[in-house]
């Protein structure tokens, strides 16, 4: 527990520092972000505002887990961290099109989606040789099994990653939610980990409450850098993919709550637009938006929203336990 608490306090320290060096290197780049047309109005002040501020937490979580390489016995978190960085550079090509042709457009959705469909497969499948996943699904609170053909299994666990990818990044809307939310998230499969006795697989996700913590410093209303694609879909793919290693996806209803809420928002206001031709049931989606036009502050989105965050990981903990 001592190496984990380590651990998480140097990646503090390390993202604190790489961020100090990284974000003049991205203004010099003019690695601007871009704000979508049908987005806020009032969010046109953000634009050029760096973007991939993910690298810093990434770069120290990659140099935390080398670190402890020599010391670890299970090397599950590795292909958890593997997992996260395929989604990580699609993400940065993403944002490397949007700053390349400087439109909020990067990657086509269908480019996206076969991308990540394909990583989350090989991700699987290696966990099921592994012997990590059982492809049986396990339901919190009752302690039951359901066995699964690991056909379907995998097919069903492709669609959850997928979209607790895709759900992972529309959080990222205002300045600091993403980050402050998936906090709470990291804790919970940390203590997760420990729980189940895996202490070496543990550390991916302290390292990333030590990294968030830290990043937080410079996202914080009013951000000085947004973390970008690069960043937000890594942290999906650490979400999902400790999910599946613990072998508990159904914990991301409860622990991921946030994230279904913001993605339910948006497919909502759809469906409603469509049915009543025209007609919105949001003010604006995804939901943090809509909250904004009601006149919240974007600080206090970031503290409601990981209020809530902190709380289901609460309750999803006596679902485990």
């Amino acid at each position: 527990m001592t190496r984990i608490l380590i651990t998480a306090a140097v990646c503090t320290v390390l993202t604190g520092a790489i961020g100090y060096f990284l974000l003049p290197v991205l203004r010099a780049l003019k690695a601007g972000q871009s704000i979508r047309e049908d987005g806020p109005i009032w969010h046109n002040y953000k634009a050029g505002t760096p973007m991939m501020g993910g690298l810093m937490f990434i770069a120290s979580a990659i140099l935390c887990l080398l670190g402890s390489l020599f010391t670890m016995q299970d090397h599950t978190a590795f292909y958890v961290l593997v997992l996260a960085l395929c989604f990580g550079v699609i993400g940065f090509l993403d944002d490397f099109f949007k700053m390349k042709y400087k439109r909020n457009l990067g990657l086509t959705s269908a480019q996206k989606a076969l991308l990540q469909m394909a990583v989350s497969a090989i991700y699987l499948y290696i966990l099921y040789k592994q012997g990590v996943m059982s492809g049986s699904l396990y339901i919190p609170f009752v302690n039951t099994v359901v066995p699964m053909h690991p056909l379907v299994y995998i097919f069903f666990a492709m669609f959850v990653m997928v979209g607790c990818v895709n759900a992972v990044n529309l959080t990222d809307g205002v300045d600091g939610l993403s980050s402050s939310v998936t906090i709470p998230v990291m804790i919970f499969f940390t203590a997760a980990a420990v729980l189940k006795g895996k202490y070496d697989l543990a550390l991916l996700p302290a390292c990333l409450v030590g990294g968030l913590v830290a990043y937080l410093f410079y996202n914080w209303h009013p951000a000085k850098v947004f973390m970008g694609d690069t960043g937000s879909l890594f942290l999906g793919g650490v979400v999902c993919a400790m999910a599946f290693a613990l072998d508990m996806p159904l914990i991301l209803v409860l622990v991921g709550i946030v994230y279904i809420m913001e993605t339910l928002s948006v497919i909502l206001q759809v469906a409603y637009f469509k049915l009543t031709h025209g007609k919105r049931l949001f003010k604006m989606s995804p939901i943090h938006h809509h909250f904004e036009m009601c006149g919240w502050k974007e600080e206090k989105i970031c503290i409601v929203f990981t209020a809530v965050s902190a709380v289901m990981c609460v309750i999803a903990w006596f679902g485990i336990t």
